[in-house]
């Protein structure tokens, strides 16, 4: 197995999805099964160090062929779960080759169909070979792509030493996709000086932003009685939390609402009975005031409905997920720059710019690791209409190459190299 398609097509065959109402660690025993595929498929490229740990790490080096000695540790990384919003069992992936741009309708559910104006970055690819699912589940290019890619270049360094590289370090994390990719990851064992995740969306984008991010958990406690005795002494936790949620903003700080720099408050889970309801929400926002500011507002919105339930009482719980990587990346440009230069020398015009969400490496940054995240290819990620070009994988597979190149600070014959990689 030589080309990153026949990876990825490999890969997401395998059922990884995650459960973010687990307590386990990783969230689902099957992410492992991928895990344990990847763990032998490193070794059958001569990586003798790889293996996967108690918590559901992937581990692996490739050691430094070059004379220098004092080029820093990379390290890339993807996660191997996929998202529980949709399906990720029995995904059955199509390659629409040397696609014409007509709508590409999914023959398992034909109501799912990709169309140019309404799939962000469709357009550019027609011509190219595109992979979706067959339309009842996701692709899982999210983030198997990036896993992929890895494996591929890390399958094109072993088989040309030519190419002088520092030591490198491949991570593969468990339930990225729940908030908890890095909760058990060592740095230590890992031994990296920067990282780049793999797990972003256009060819040629480099993330250096993220949101930052915060969990809030409302637990209503209201009153419970018999409802045919009910009058005066009856407060239904149901009907609280189903007034704090009226009470959101509807045309403004909502997912649906907002783009750009804007951050949201997000209602993701309701649960509860008459006496007891827990309502959960995610809050984003670009700076630490501005989701201090959106958690204020929420629990501005609870106090006021909670003035017309005097005998009710609530907790309001608000839990750290992570932090905009851009305050620790500006610390160190050079894992930028030289990102930006593997990009430049693979044909690609960069395209550096801040992403509405998070990955691993908002936390490894935080954690000791600066790590920026490169594109993977994936789109319409965590829907049934998800996406990949194969020529984008090919082109993330170069700039991997084109990465350890630069940081090894001879990079003057990458093109003809990159060229040769992807024949």
């Amino acid at each position: 197995m030589s080309s990153v398609l026949e990876r990825f097509l490999s890969y997401v065959k395998v059922d990884t999805q995650s459960d973010p109402n687990s307590e386990t660690f990783p969230s689902t025993a099957k992410q492992r099964d991928l895990s344990n595929q990847l763990v032998i498929e490193l070794h059958q490229l001569g990586i003798e160090d790889a293996h996967l740990d108690e918590h559901g790490y992937v581990y692996a080096t490739i050691p430094s062929n070059s004379e220098k000695t004092d080029i820093p540790v990379i390290c890339f990384c993807s996660h191997v779960d996929t998202s529980p919003d949709v399906s990720g069992a029995f995904v059955k992936p199509i390659v629409h080759y040397n696609w014409d741009g007509s709508d590409i309708v999914l023959p398992d559910d034909p109501t799912q169909v990709l169309r140019i104006g309404e799939l962000h970055d469709l357009d550019t690819q027609i011509g190219n070979d595109i992979v979706t699912a067959s339309g009842t589940t996701l692709l899982g290019a999210d983030n198997k792509a990036g896993v992929a890619e890895i494996m591929a270049a890390a399958e094109y360094l072993q088989a040309h030493p030519e190419i002088k590289h520092g030591t490198i370090k491949i991570l593969f994390t468990p339930d990225e996709e729940v908030g908890r990719g890095t909760e058990k990851v060592d740095l230590v064992k890992l031994g990296a000086d920067y990282g780049y995740t793999v797990d972003g969306e256009a060819v040629g984008t480099l993330e250096d932003e993220t949101f930052s991010a915060d969990g809030v958990r409302i637990i209503i406690h209201g009153v419970s009685t018999h409802p045919g005795y009910a009058l005066g002494k009856l407060e239904n936790a149901l009907k609280i939390a189903g007034e704090v949620l009226a009470k959101l903003p509807k045309d403004s700080l909502s997912p649906e609402t907002t783009a750009d720099k804007q951050g949201f408050i997000h209602p993701v889970q309701i649960e509860g009975i008459q006496e007891k309801a827990v309502l959960s929400f995610i809050i984003r926002d670009f700076t630490e005031s501005g989701l201090h500011e959106k958690e204020a507002l929420l629990k501005e919105i609870l106090n006021e409905v909670l003035k017309s339930y005097p005998n009710s009482t609530a907790e309001f719980k608000v839990t750290e997920q992570y932090r905009n990587m851009k305050e620790i990346l500006d610390q160190h440009p050079k894992v930028l720059e030289n990102a930006l230069t593997a990009m430049k020398m693979a044909g690609l015009s960069p395209i550096q710019r801040s992403i509405r969400g998070g990955t691993d490496g908002s936390r490894l940054s935080f954690m000791g690791l600066p790590c920026p995240n490169i594109f993977a290819g994936e789109h319409a990620f965590h829907s049934r209409l998800e996406w990949v070009s194969v020529q984008d994988m090919e082109k993330a597979v170069e700039v991997i190459v084109g990465i350890c190149r630069v940081w090894e600070g001879n990079a003057s014959n990458f093109d003809r190299v990159a060229g040769a990689m992807i024949e």
